[in-house]
């Protein structure tokens, strides 16, 4: 098994690494967020818990170091699930646990779904589950940002300038205070900019976090949730836009499934709080191993 390479799947190569050599634990696929974002948020999980047992990250097509067709036909929720299915299976991973964050709970949600074999345990991590809960969140965050900052959403949603830098700079304070609370170095930012697929965010999602125009504007599996089996761990920030009161929501869907909240974190935990993120996720993995 190769510690890095690409896997031929449907539409194109997606890139995958597997960090971490000890064979006797399970391994933990990680699902990136997005839709378009890249493994590269998922790197600190994988540092942090490589040494206890293999953590698998990969680019979703569209993204990273994986291909980036412009057939948008390849963009549909389905065809990410066939993905997951088709590294699982190049990769010989009969027994998984699997974690996904933001997006990647949509698409770890819709896998569990088609009653895969051998998946240990899932973590949804910041989920979005409702794309129509996600937006009356927003809404209500929104209505506490400035009213200046709230004007100028407005006046450039209505107007379809969306990509203006006005709408840009207004979108930045609302990330700032339920995305991401801690300030990332230059470089960093320089580099999940690089990896980041725009064409799949936008078409699937949108211009922003808080405005779903996309494919996934009418995603809800709420009423599925109760098929989900695995031992599951629900988890968010205090100030995240995957709501405490949303995420304890689709918890209360999943029978035996375990909910946290960090305190001090927003949609990114796992740099905003590490050590109590990743020592959350290690506890679970071993409790279900």
């Amino acid at each position: 098994m190769s510690n890095e390479g690409f896997i031929h799947v449907e539409g194109g190569r997606i890139w995958y690494q597997i960090v971490g050599e000890d064979k006797d634990k399970t391994p933990l696929i990680t699902l990136h967020g997005g839709p378009g974002s890249s493994h590269l948020g998922m790197e600190p999980l994988a540092k942090a818990l490589g040494e206890a047992r293999p953590v698998i990250l990969y680019d979703q097509l569209g993204c990273g170091q994986s291909d980036r067709p412009d057939d948008v036909s390849l963009w549909t929720i389905e065809r990410f699930v066939r993905e997951l299915a088709a590294l699982r299976e190049a990769l010989g991973l009969k027994k998984v646990h699997m974690l996904g964050h933001s997006w990647g709970t949509m698409l770890l949600t819709d896998y569990l779904l088609t009653q895969p074999e051998g998946v240990a345990s899932a973590i949804f991590s910041s989920p979005c589950l409702s794309t129509s809960r996600w937006i009356e969140d927003a809404e209500r965050y929104r209505k506490e940002l400035p009213e200046d900052v709230q004007a100028v959403l407005r006046e450039c949603e209505a107007n379809g300038t969306t990509d203006s830098e006005a709408y840009r700079n207004a979108e930045k304070v609302y990330m700032r205070k339920h995305v991401c609370r801690v300030e990332q170095s230059e470089e960093e930012q320089t580099r999940r900019k690089a990896a980041f697929g725009e064409a799949v965010y936008n078409y699937m999602w949108g211009p922003s976090e808080f405005h779903a125009t996309g494919t996934l504007r009418d995603y809800d599996r709420t009423d599925r949730l109760h098929e989900i089996t695995v031992p599951a761990l629900f988890t968010c920030g205090f100030y995240d836009e995957a709501s405490p009161a949303s995420t304890e929501y689709y918890h209360s869907l999943v029978a035996g499934s375990e909910f946290h909240v960090y305190p001090n974190s927003s949609h990114s935990p796992i740099v905003e709080e590490p050590e109590a993120y990743f020592q959350t996720v290690e506890s679970f993995l071993r409790k279900h191993e």
